[in-house]
């Protein structure tokens, strides 16, 4: 049953540096626990206990919490070869502090922390290449967590929308680009509502700033995304 989605875990950061003759041996030594789920069905739910992290290995699941007022505030869309639980696997937290959802039919798989540093009879010689990932992914969720920080600080949602606009053009390498997730996803990932973040877009379109249709964005004037910052 693994074999079918290698390709997509061999996108997963944790297993860079392992070809896929070795990450099948991997698996099956690690074997992790592989659950698939509906559209729309928790993968994770904010408070429940866990000891493991999950990498999608098929489909798509969003990453999203609640504020004070009750307000879903989007956190991170995932793909296949995406993780989630990678900054609390080894903390000494013993619950899930986000919700993980379905945003399409999904496989999960889920590694156990112990089977991650090392731990099992056989001290397969790929452990090392898999802590020394597991490092590199911690320092850069770290940094990852940051920039959620600076949007959070932006008062303006003009200063968030250009924020992001530049982050994903300078991504893509051209003023012309898609967004990575839908408006609905994107006004939870900034933290202010559909309807004022659309009407600031067509404002923008407007004034001669971005051009846009569906999901692709062309930005018209650099200098006045910059300047809203």
């Amino acid at each position: 049953m693994m074999e079918k989605y290698l390709t997509s875990l061999k996108k997963a950061p944790l297993f860079n540096s392992i070809d896929e003759n070795e990450l099948l041996t991997m698996l099956k030594c690690i074997n992790p626990k592989i659950v698939s789920y509906k559209k729309n069905d928790y993968i994770a739910l904010a408070g429940e206990k866990f000891n493991s992290l999950g990498i999608i290995a098929e489909g798509e699941a969003s990453i999203s919490m609640e504020n004070a007022a009750g307000n879903r505030i989007m956190m991170a869309i995932l793909k296949a070869g995406d993780m989630f639980g990678e900054m609390l696997v080894f903390s000494k937290l013993s619950a899930w502090p986000a919700n993980v959802q379905a945003q399409e039919p999904c496989t999960v798989f889920f590694l156990q922390r112990e089977k991650i540093i090392g731990e099992c009879e056989k001290m397969c010689s790929w452990h090392r290449t898999l802590i020394q990932n597991m490092l590199v992914i911690i320092s850069e969720r770290a940094l990852m967590l940051n920039k959620k920080l600076e949007y959070l600080s932006i008062k303006s949602i003009r200063g968030k929308l250009s924020k992001f606009l530049l982050e994903e053009s300078k991504k893509a390498g051209n003023t012309t680009f898609m967004l990575p997730m839908n408006r609905n996803e994107l006004s939870d990932f900034l933290n202010v509502s559909r309807p004022s973040m659309s009407r600031e877009m067509c404002l923008m379109r407007d004034e001669e700033i971005i051009d846009f249709h569906l999901s692709s964005i062309k930005i018209l004037n650099v200098d006045a995304l910059k300047s809203f910052l």
